[in-house]
């Protein structure tokens, strides 16, 4: 099996003057549950090389046993902080596609056309593709082979609007994902905040928050094995 994990190079938040990155325990989460079931992971970013931490990811309230161990892993770290550049990533060389979130990819990973062109030719492909938290933003520009936008007509999930309240990010995200979700034409749901949950639509999966994480990874892995 082999798994490309795609990150954000990403790290302003907005014009704050804060940082943000990828989300450590999305990462962390599916990484260890791919590494378990014996994929060969490849960790690709537009840029390369370390991709930027969440700082807010990093603090003691958001960890997990998969952060714990990552922290205790100097190979993990040394494959996360080499991660290859993501215009030498293309759909046929893997059998599935998997995005972690955390708030940078609303900025980088949504407009990059290399990025739009992996996850056409992957869900073309019937490869299984996942996403999660603010991740299925990515989805935004994502057209299927019919021209339309890819989750029109799909069950999707993603980061809700109460949940980005909750972090007092609302007015500093270039868009809402929940609300692109639906403007996109996806058949959007939802959960409990901060409590996993999942959909699948053929071989899309999108997961909600943090929470989703190991869940849609897992759901990644059934795919495969049938």
């Amino acid at each position: 099996m082999k798994i490309v994990l795609i990150l954000t190079s990403h790290d302003q938040l907005g014009n704050t003057g804060h940082k943000t990155g990828f989300w450590l325990e999305e990462f962390a989460a599916p990484y260890y549950t791919f590494v378990d079931a014996g994929a060969d992971i490849t960790l690709a970013s537009p840029k390369g090389g370390q991709p930027p931490l969440d700082p807010k990811s990093d603090e003691p309230g958001a960890q997990t046993e998969a952060t714990e161990r990552f922290k205790k892993d100097p190979a993990a770290q040394k494959a996360l902080a080499n991660t290859v550049t993501l215009d030498t990533i293309k759909a046929e060389d893997f059998d599935a596609v998997f995005y972690p979130g955390g708030h940078g990819p609303l900025w980088d990973l949504a407009e990059d056309k290399q990025s739009i062109a992996l996850i056409e030719s992957t869900f073309a492909a019937g490869k299984p593709l996942a996403l999660v938290c603010h991740a299925p933003g990515v989805l935004h520009h994502v057209k299927a082979a019919n021209g339309e936008p890819l989750v029109k007509g799909k069950s999707v999930a993603g980061f809700t609007n109460t949940e980005e309240e909750a972090v007092q990010l609302t007015n500093v995200v270039p868009f809402l994902v929940e609300d692109m979700l639906k403007e996109n034409g996806g058949n959007y749901s939802k959960g409990a905040d901060w409590q996993p949950y999942v959909v699948t639509a053929g071989n899309l999966i999108t997961g909600q928050n943090p929470a989703s994480s190991e869940p849609a990874a897992q759901e990644l892995l059934k795919m495969l094995a049938k």
